[in-house]
């Protein structure tokens, strides 16, 4: 959101989250354990008596009738537990609920789904929307107190709430900030086309190439055989949690590679390039199961599970979602086109065919003979379809059979390349 001041200039609010880990004491872990387990209580409760008004084609309670019976429940005998609980956490629990349902109920969302019943030890977390404070090395939780977290950096900006979460062993604290800035300009000029794939995280137009961790790939062993040691021992026993606590560290592993691969990449792309330009790729949509069904099943099955899990082993969108907030903070913009063809037309003459691209890594056209990289080809395809949009001003949708624009607003492309 820009701001006019009445002088040249433009200022911009910019959100950010600094997540640092806490080091509670006893009785906080259990504050913690409890505060978590009241929100998944409240929000299965109130799921539970929504899905059911909806068996019986009843409206759905909103919000403020949550809240109202949110109060009556923390006064019974019954509930009354909730009462230990800060308020505004509930309320945000209730909040969330309520977005949920309206998200899944909305037929713009692209991913739209009905709320699902919270599991204990998975995603606890709860939100304070305000009174939290940060005191040098701690932080003021209500209800809480002060909390000792490690602070790696310093937290600029006006706080505007904090959520508490659980990661294996371990206690986190997200702080969400507000602070207001001049409307950042670029101090790049060149503009690039970005292909993602399954063997590199990402190939540059102009060659450039950045490789994936693929954490999973490297620890897939290791997680099948810890995996069979938890099925044979006996559920719910100490051994039993044990070994559950050794696969959670190990997924957490997994998870921080990729993360930390993908936020390296992003941020010297981000550094060099004010535009970017990606296919619109719907992870969601192409990493679907080939199963099929009893009475048709389908083909290639093993094959299409080993390319969705490499899929998701890369981290598609969250490349795009770290790429869209670094370049919306340094001013740069992405631009999302329409991925058709992008692999199989020849960057050097336009021809468009399948033959083109005979192997997974090589490109050559059968019209005007040009051999290269399948993957900077691609690349240099995404970059002229950017180029494209720009031509065709094709704000909010695909231009005619080409390409197309999701998100900001469109700014004219540098020349550079």
């Amino acid at each position: 959101m820009l701001f006019w001041h009445g002088v040249r200039s433009y200022t911009m609010q910019i959100l950010k989250a600094y997540k640092f880990r806490l080091e509670p004491t006893e009785s906080q872990r259990q504050s913690f354990a409890e505060f978590a387990g009241c929100r998944r209580f409240l929000w299965n409760k109130m799921l539970s008596i929504n899905l059911q008004r909806l068996t019986d084609k009843q409206p759905i309670m909103r919000y403020n009738e949550s809240a109202w019976w949110l109060t009556l429940w923390k006064k019974s005998d019954e509930f009354g537990f909730l009462a230990q609980v800060q308020s505004q956490v509930l309320q945000q629990c209730l909040k969330d609920l309520d977005r949920a349902f309206s998200d899944g109920f909305d037929r713009k969302q692209p991913l739209k789904r009905m709320p699902r019943f919270k599991k204990k030890g998975s995603n606890d977390s709860f939100r304070f929307p305000q009174s939290v404070r940060v005191e040098g090395n701690r932080v003021f939780l209500p209800k809480i107190g002060l909390v000792r977290f490690r602070q790696s950096r310093p937290i600029e900006g006006l706080i505007r709430s904090a959520t508490v979460s659980r990661r294996g062993k371990h206690w986190f604290v997200s702080i969400l900030t507000a602070r207001e800035i001049a409307e950042p300009i670029h101090q790049s000029s060149m503009v690039t086309g970005i292909d993602r794939g399954v063997v590199n995280l990402a190939t540059l137009s102009d060659g450039s190439v950045f490789e994936g961790s693929k954490p999973l790939k490297r620890l897939a062993k290791k997680l099948a055989r810890e995996q069979r040691k938890l099925a044979r021992k006996t559920k719910f026993s100490n051994n039993w949690k044990k070994q559950r606590e050794r696969i959670t560290r190990l997924h957490i592993k997994i998870a921080d590679a990729r993360n930390d691969a993908i936020h390296k990449a992003t941020t010297i792309i981000s550094k060099n390039h004010a535009v970017i330009v990606l296919e619109d790729l719907r992870t969601k949509n192409m990493t679907a199961s080939a199963k099929g069904s009893i009475d048709e099943p389908c083909t290639n099955v093993r094959q299409k599970a080993g390319l969705n899990r490499s899929i998701l082993d890369m981290g598609w969108f969250e490349f795009y979602r770290q790429l869209e907030y670094k370049q919306r903070w340094r001013g740069g913009q992405v631009i999302l086109i329409n991925p058709r063809n992008t692999s199989r037309k020849c960057s050097a003459c336009g021809f468009t065919d399948k033959v083109n691209r005979q192997t997974q890594a090589q490109f050559s056209c059968m019209a005007c003979g040009h051999t290269e990289n399948a993957d900077v080809n691609a690349a240099k395809n995404i970059l002229a379809a950017g180029y494209a949009v720009q031509a065709c001003e094709g704000i909010g949708g695909y231009a005619p059979n080409e390409a197309g624009t999701r998100g900001a607003a469109m700014r004219p492309l540098p020349l550079a390349a």
